[in-house]
């Protein structure tokens, strides 16, 4: 295994055993809940705007260590961002997840994202990976159902 290997399995571990805004936020005008059946993920996503940008954000929920690592790193990149660059990172991180980065135009910096690489090597695991994703789309549009990997 290399370096770099063990410093994604590292990150993904800490962010699955130690999920950073792991709580329902108070403050959240924004909700959407998401379940990927293939894996049993279950996630709720919260969201406080203000003026079109995230200022908040949080998650709840219960999967594995990929959807887990995947909703905790999301909420800490996403902090700040306007709805543009959330939509930005949502395709680039897609693209990244499914094996197809060059997609991306002009590709926003992924930062700790980067580690869900070798996700694409696992078709399987795209849906947790992305989980979160999409349940955040379903919360910045106010759709009232489940989001689903399927």
């Amino acid at each position: 295994m290399s370096d770099l290997d063990t410093l994604y399995q590292e990150v993904i571990l800490d962010h699955c055993k130690r999920p950073r805004n792991f709580h329902i936020l108070e403050s959240a005008d924004h909700c959407a809940d998401g379940y990927n059946p293939l894996c049993g993920d279950k996630v709720t996503l919260y969201v406080h705007l203000v003026d079109d940008r995230i200022v908040d954000i949080s998650f709840q929920g219960c999967g594995c260590a990929i959807s887990t690592a995947s909703a905790s790193i999301l909420t800490e990149t996403l902090k700040g961002k306007t709805r543009a660059e959330a939509e930005a990172l949502f395709q680039a991180f897609h693209n990244l997840v499914t094996g197809h980065p060059e997609e991306s135009a002009p590709t926003p910096a992924l930062g700790k994202l980067a580690v869900f690489s070798g996700v694409s090597q696992f078709p399987v695991r795209v849906k947790c990976a992305s989980l979160a994703w999409h349940t955040l789309r379903s919360a910045l549009k106010d759709k009232q159902d489940v989001a689903s990997t399927e």
